[in-house]
């Protein structure tokens, strides 16, 4: 499975989790006014959710296909100079 699809579950599963704790709230208050605070709740728990599942312990303990894959290769320092092509080995210079 791609990273991508991994992140994109994972993130279904933070929105699933804050609806279900909101919904209570959301089935409460009916008009659109007094569902302010609901989304907000949403939004509050999805984001935490996402946080916590992003510690490395709690991808330890993640089923292996929903795990977050470890990065190939460092990201570029973007503050170091660029660095000069080396040209092929039998070729001037």
């Amino acid at each position: 499975m791609s990273d991508s699809a991994r992140r994109t579950i994972r993130t279904i599963l933070a929105v699933v989790l804050a609806l279900a704790a909101g919904l209570p709230l959301l089935v409460h208050t009916a008009g659109l006014p007094d569902t302010l605070p609901g989304l907000g709740t949403i939004l509050a728990v999805a984001a935490a959710i996402t946080r916590v599942m992003a510690l490395p312990q709690v991808n330890a303990w993640m089923p292996s296909w929903l795990k977050m894959a470890s990065p190939r290769a460092p990201l570029p320092d973007p503050t170091a100079p660029p660095v000069p092509p080396v040209p092929p080995i039998g070729t001037a210079g």
